[in-house]
């Protein structure tokens, strides 16, 4: 058995199949099925059974149903557009087959005068006969039309018997796999290949049998080979050996002492973990994840601080220039007077930049903040000893593999996110980094009181606001659409501006995605030096920036939102001492899951609790909605009905690791699932 062949062919182009042209090809590729082993996960959603075939007499309209008849004449009109007719009968009653855009020889070759034909198709009636029109299946042998015939999402130009037919021959052919897995991991599937797995998730009867241990199998592959990848790209990574850093304690807790807050034990027992890492002989590869508001940045500048004091540079990039502008100033602000801090951007002028590219090259920039120009080809850095990316949630494992390689081996890397997600997520999606997790709130943050409220309730929300301007506040105010939309009742932030600055005049300011960066970027700016008092804006509201001032927000059309964007936006607030306050307006028919999604949110303020609920909430294959985030969907496991799995990955990849088993048996599988690239060398 040649294994290597094998999963070849499966990961081989369509043009392979029968039947599969130039053209079916391309449609397919649209459908982002670029190869014979994507075509099997296109799994189908019903199926039609074909197998009884009914008499012309009993026919049901507007059915699908199969017939035997026999064609008895052809009506071949001569005026074009006209449809031609074939009239037929049984020994009930008589049927027309009625085509469309079909060529007569075509039509004579498939239903021969005197044969008995099968054919199905959805029934019709049209001047009191049954007809038949464009008939999908007629065979004149009646087995290969009595039979279930599955039902696809289908691409727009391919058939389903088109589509039946493809699948029907990759399925023939599956090539037999050799096994990766052990007999003990085997015997949790009660000893089913990965071929009969795939024969039997195909089958009609089998459609949504979630439970089963086919299905299962197929599962636990799929979420086994993100873990292998995620060992694999650990082990490489601690393979690195570096210059370890000098922790300098004493230099650290003066900073500590200067700051006007105490840190949590969170907070504390994070930037341990972050120490040991940095004066470790191994290269940091490390996850900081903490909800909204837990005080990541100072425990990364702490991190910073601390990596300076060693004699190397420090790099910080965000992804928007006013979030790394705000690291810039609050290090500023932290740092002594004698280090030099910098800033850099796609908007900072030619001259210093290039200053600044010369002094990062001789050691004379200490730490450097900034977008993603921070790692510009141009700029070169003397001595750097530790990167710092803060909302990371934007790169995939490829992203965070090239990242961690740039700085070169005395360069340790730290990643951030204020997204908290449901363990078995944090498993898959961060295997391959070590994590630190703070959840503990800063003591001088008060809960945000969370309000639901009718939508034809605003007077009083007009009401509350007045005298929130009148206390010198701020307020967002959050709409899902940038305009109105007929299909969606929605209500729009341009419509909701336009309503908002006849009440407030010159108190009010706009930003949606259709926003100008540069202008998005100074509305922003004015907002957090409190020159206006109400943000009207859609979702795009940045993560991690502080407005110390706003302590509002409201957010329409609640039930529109998943839990965690709603925690997300939520955050938006409570960012200084005062007392902040959450308004989610909606609709009066609310269905079930959007008012357990408003209640959870009014009980709680702890975004991992709140990632957990939105997850059972929405279900088989809808993990969360972090599409936005680029955390791919699996094609068939799921973090809450797979947990199980999950652990059991979890719990065989220790093993293996333990045990130092060679990968090379998991090459097919790694492969298959579109991973090797990352971990090419296996042999």
């Amino acid at each position: 058995m040649n294994n290597n062949r094998n999963y070849k062919f499966l990961l081989s182009d369509l043009s392979n199949l029968k039947g599969v042209g130039i053209k079916t090809a391309k449609l397919l590729k649209k459908k982002n099925i670029n190869n014979i082993f994507d075509l099997l996960w296109k799994l189908p959603k019903s199926y039609t059974d074909r197998s009884f075939s009914s008499k012309i007499e009993n026919l049901r309209i507007g059915e699908n149903q199969t017939i035997t008849i026999i064609p008895k004449k052809y009506s071949f009109p001569r005026v074009r557009n006209l449809p031609n007719r074939v009239l037929c009968s049984d020994d009930t009653g008589e049927i027309e087959c009625v085509f469309f855009n079909s060529y007569e020889g075509y039509i004579k070759k498939i239903l021969p005068l005197g044969n008995e034909i099968t054919l199905s198709g959805k029934i019709g009636r049209f001047r009191n006969k049954y007809q038949i029109t464009n008939p999908k299946y007629v065979s004149q042998d009646s087995s290969l039309i009595k039979q279930k015939h599955n039902t696809y999402s289908l691409t727009d130009g391919i058939s389903e018997k088109v589509y039946n037919k493809i699948i029907k021959q990759i399925i023939n052919e599956l090539p037999t796999l050799e096994e990766w897995h052990s007999k003990d991991i085997l015997k949790k599937f009660d000893n089913i290949t990965w071929n009969k797995s795939i024969i039997e998730l195909h089958k009609p009867e089998n459609i949504g049998e979630y439970k089963k241990n086919f299905y299962k199998r197929l599962a636990f592959d799929e979420i086994f080979s993100t873990f292998i990848v995620n060992s694999e790209i650990r082990k490489k990574i601690k393979k690195i050996k570096k210059i370890n850093k000098n922790i300098n304690q004493i230099k650290q807790n003066e900073l500590i002492d200067i700051l006007d807050f105490s840190l949590t034990n969170d907070q504390i027992k994070a930037l341990k973990e972050i120490n040991t890492d940095l004066s470790s002989s191994t290269k940091m590869f490390r996850l900081l994840q903490g909800d909204v508001g837990s005080g990541k940045t100072i425990v990364s500048l702490l991190a910073a601080y601390n990596t300076i004091n060693s004699g190397f540079q420090v790099a910080m990039m965000a992804p928007t220039e006013i979030l790394a502008k705000q690291h810039f100033d609050l290090a500023k602000k932290l740092f002594p007077t004698n280090l030099n801090i910098e800033f850099v951007s796609g908007k900072t002028e030619y001259k210093i930049r290039k200053k600044i590219i010369e002094d990062l090259s001789s050691n004379k920039i200490n730490i450097i903040f900034g977008t993603h120009a921070i790692f510009q080809k141009k700029i070169n850095f003397k001595n750097l000893g530790l990167i710092i990316i803060d909302e990371q949630h934007k790169f995939g494992v490829n992203q965070r593999k090239k990242l961690s390689d740039k700085g070169g081996n005395n360069c340790d890397v730290l990643l951030m996110t204020a997204t908290p997600i449901p363990r078995t997520l944090t498993m898959t999606i961060y295997g391959d980094m070590d994590l630190s997790i703070i959840r503990e709130k800063p003591k001088v943050r008060k809960p945000i009181k969370t309000y639901s409220k009718l939508e034809n309730k605003i007077n009083d929300i007009i009401g509350f606001i007045k005298k929130e301007i009148n206390l010198n506040n701020q307020i967002f105010w959050v709409c899902p659409l940038i305009e109105e939309s007929k299909k969606l009742d929605h209500s729009s932030a341009v419509k909701k501006y336009e309503y908002l600055k006849k009440i407030f005049p010159n108190e009010v300011s706009l930003i949606h995605g259709k926003t100008d960066k540069n202008e998005k970027e100074t509305i922003l700016k004015k907002f957090q030096s409190n020159k206006f008092k109400i943000l009207v804006s859609t979702t795009i509201i940045e993560v991690g920036i502080d407005f110390p001032n706003a302590n509002v927000i409201i957010i329409e059309n609640a039930n529109k939102f998943g839990l965690s964007q709603l925690h997300q936006l939520r955050g938006r607030v409570g960012r200084g001492a005062k007392e902040s306050t959450c308004i989610l307006m909606f609709k009066s028919n609310l269905s079930e899951n959007a008012k357990k999604r408003i209640k959870i949110l009014k009980n709680s303020n702890d975004g991992f609790v709140i990632s957990e609920e939105d997850m059972k909430i929405r279900g088989f294959g809808d993990i969360l909605g972090f599409k936005q985030s680029g955390i791919k969907n699996f094609k068939l496991a799921d973090p809450i009905h797979n947990q199980d799995l999950f652990l059991l990955a979890e719990k065989e990849m220790k093993r293996i690791e333990k045990s130092n088993e060679d990968l090379k048996r998991f090459k097919p599988l790694i492969k298959l699932y579109d991973r090797a690239d990352i971990i090419n060398d296996i042999a």
